[in-house]
């Protein structure tokens, strides 16, 4: 039988539980048939990220019918896939958005309807921490409500299986079928105070904060002063206990975006990577007399910085050029040929120069950061010391096989302090890696585009590619269709590449090069869409 979208829009509003949202329903109702079809044709799809939209009625926006939705059709996944599913339970954590600790809740209360056991953070939690508690107490998977770096208005589902890595196929696709089976306003939950719920904070939180000096790799250098914003995000209060933990001096925070606030007051788009969202940072940088200037996005698994130059200006780092820096500490300080680095396909190459170097194997995978971690429990009989993407992901220790912006801030604030030991700026070892590796210069470009139009454009270029790019020849193709990925490499060695979005409505380019800029390279690249 087929629903109408008004008639299900009906259905939703007396099952809404929030007065914000049915206000919103209602007023819906009232208005042209169009918009209510944008909100209640299909639903959110479960894809990279879990589930990420901006808050709001019906089964295209994030709100607690969805989120219920979700979480049983992940219950059922976890009874019909882990035989332990029920004892070992599923950790919970949230972020400071809006409605993130009612769809936490809510979670809880319907693992604890399935029988599932429901370990629920009291407070606001960093995806990280949860990550790490996933394997510390044995989970059988995790979930954080988080929206990580997207717009105010947003929130999202991440989950991670029992590994501590987050899902790939065929466990996503299996879990978004069985959430496919749910009716979302007759999903059962148990009352909050059900013997299956369980509430976790500080004990975990503390035992995350112990194990964080692990990842130092010169523990006896003394430290440097660093700047660091939480961008109104919950790390904060956690990044500032790891750094003396590590026995690393406390950074000079900015004061106005320290606490956790949803609305995000200072910044627009709360992303270290968004033009003028390090602004605040930067300023106090300067006038602490900091070496470094340090950024966790709101969830606090990545990690963005910026560092002086000569002239008292500071520059904000490419995600690849702190992976560099990361990566070359790494294998510096570690020893072994079976050490293992992996990154993904539009990152830069040159983690593969640096494998070979020190002989170490290197492993390149899809973009998303689930794939470092599920490449990383591919090959055991390697051992794991670094992994990152060009957003601002990093991994420098085994748990979590997720980015920990955490842990990567300590070890960053490390390679300043060694630098600093031996006279040296940041931007020295850049130069010295350059002159090493060859100085590879990096281009990225993005085309707001809707995801249906987006990956439609990127598979016409795959199907068809181009001959030439800004008049020079292109001498290899190739395609990575699991990543919706199309590589061009053109004669000269410039490396371009396309993919539409896996969490944004975007088209997002790619350029590498050699001694050369790739930007005209990745421009023409982008125009013939």
């Amino acid at each position: 039988m087929i629903v109408s979208a008004r008639d299900e829009a009906e259905r939703w509003l007396a099952g809404e539980p929030d007065a914000d949202i049915r206000a919103e329903l209602e007023a819906l109702l009232g208005g042209p048939d169009e918009e209510l079809a944008e909100r209640f044709e299909g639903r959110l799809q479960f894809g990279t990220a879990g589930l990420r939209a901006a808050v709001g009625a019906g089964p295209q926006r994030m709100n607690r019918l969805v989120v219920r939705q979700a979480a049983a059709g992940l219950a059922v996944y976890l009874l019909a896939t882990d035989q332990r599913a029920r004892e070992r339970g599923v950790i919970i954590g949230y972020d400071a958005r809006r409605k993130s600790d009612v769809f936490a809740l809510d979670t809880a209360c319907v693992m604890a309807s399935y029988g599932i056991r429901a370990i629920l953070f009291d407070q606001f939690v960093p995806t990280p921490v949860v990550a790490w508690s996933i394997t510390e107490v044995d989970a059988a998977a995790g979930v954080v409500v988080t929206a990580s770096h997207n717009p105010p208005a947003d929130n999202g589902y991440k989950v991670f299986l029992g590994d501590g890595a987050q899902i790939v196929p065929p466990h996503d696709t299996g879990i978004s079928a069985r959430i496919d089976e749910i009716d979302p306003v007759a999903v059962d939950l148990a009352p909050h105070d059900h013997q299956l719920i369980e509430s976790v904070g500080s004990d975990l939180i503390d035992a995350y904060i112990a194990a964080a000096p692990g990842v130092r790799l010169c523990p006896k250098v003394p430290g440097v002063t660093v700047a660091y914003t939480a961008m109104h995000g919950v790390g904060g209060a956690v990044l500032v206990r790891a750094f003396e933990a590590a026995g690393l001096p406390v950074p000079h925070v900015v004061p106005e975006q320290f606490e956790p606030d949803g609305t995000f007051p200072t910044v627009s788009f709360p992303n270290p990577e968004e033009p003028g969202a390090m602004d605040l940072l930067l300023a106090v940088a300067a006038e602490s007399g900091a070496v470094a200037a340090i950024a966790n996005d709101p969830d606090a698994d990545r990690l963005g910085a910026a560092i002086p130059q000569p002239d008292g200006s500071w520059r904000r780092l490419g995600g690849d050029e702190l992976g560099w820096l990361l990566a070359e500490h790494i294998l510096d300080h570690t020893s072994g040929d079976d050490r293992l680095v992996v990154t993904t396909l539009v990152s830069s190459s040159l983690l593969g120069r640096m494998a070979a170097e020190y002989g170490v194997h290197y492993a390149e995978t899809f973009t998303g950061f689930k794939w470092i971690g599920r490449t990383v429990l591919d090959r055991p009989g390697e051992r794991f010391v670094f992994g990152y993407e060009q957003a601002l992901g990093y991994l420098v220790t085994h748990q979590p096989l997720d980015k920990d912006g955490i842990t990567a801030a300590i070890l960053f604030a490390e390679v300043a302090a060694t630098a600093a030991a031996d006279g040296l700026t940041l931007q020295d070892r850049l130069d010295a890696i350059a002159a090493r590796y060859g100085r590879h210069v990096m281009a990225e470009l993005s085309i707001r585009m809707e995801p249906a139009v987006a990956a439609a454009q990127v598979e016409t270029l795959r199907a068809s590619p181009p001959a030439e790019v800004a008049g020079r020849r292109v001498v290899e193709v190739a395609t990575f269709p699991e990543a919706n990925l199309l590589r061009l490499v053109l004669d000269g060695g410039v490396r371009v590449q396309i993919r539409p979005s896996g969490t944004e409505p975007k088209v997002k380019l790619y350029g590498e090069a050699i001694g050369e800029d790739p930007a005209p390279f990745v421009t023409a690249l982008a125009a013939l869409l």
